[in-house]
């Protein structure tokens, strides 16, 4: 266990599947592997509960199996889908899916039940709500990509992890030859 841990502790785990998709795709070309972000988040504590929030357009069910695959492995999946947030060039709609107000909701729902939490995004809107736990008693971490995770998320927890740096942080890549 890290410096900060113990066994007793209680744990509740948010992660936003969108902000920790795009950042493995875009820096590393690989999935992440929620699963070994779940196990090392607890890290032998006692999980109070663990959510992943999911954003998907109506009527595509290719996010299905994902969405599956993380009920499977100990989360429990909020799922939103995608609105129409404007209209671009040549008719081309722009969508919009987010999770902040949600996930920050979601965060006090359980206040009561933890003394940890744990983000896995790195998006910076989540400081003021993760100041007012830490101003609870609750501890607050964060497993993220540094390459997109805002500086004062970084400077306002008490710890933060690169998501690389774990172990088994990413997918296997799929076998392609035959």
């Amino acid at each position: 266990m890290e410096l900060g841990q113990h066994p007793d502790q209680r744990v509740g785990v948010f992660v936003d599947t969108q902000n920790l998709y795009h950042s493995a795709r875009d820096y590393y070309e690989r999935n992440v592997n929620f699963e070994s972000l779940l196990r090392f988040a607890v890290g032998g504590r006692r999980l109070v509960r663990a959510t992943a929030y999911v954003v998907e357009k109506e009527g595509d069910t290719s996010a299905w199996p994902f969405i599956y695959k993380l009920s499977t492995i100990g989360y429990r999946v909020r799922r939103m889908y995608l609105t129409v947030k404007e209209v671009g060039e040549g008719g081309k709609p722009i969508y919009e899916g987010n999770w902040d107000m949600g996930i920050a909701a979601d965060m006090v729902r359980l206040m009561p039940h933890l003394d940890v939490v744990v983000l896995g995004s790195g998006d910076g809107d989540f400081v003021e709500i993760l100041e007012v736990l830490m101003e609870r008693g609750i501890r607050v971490e964060v497993i993220a990509f540094r390459e997109t995770t805002a500086q004062k998320l970084i400077d306002a927890v008490d710890r933060f992890v690169h998501l690389p740096d774990i172990p088994n942080a990413f997918m296997e890549p799929k076998n392609t030859e035959r």
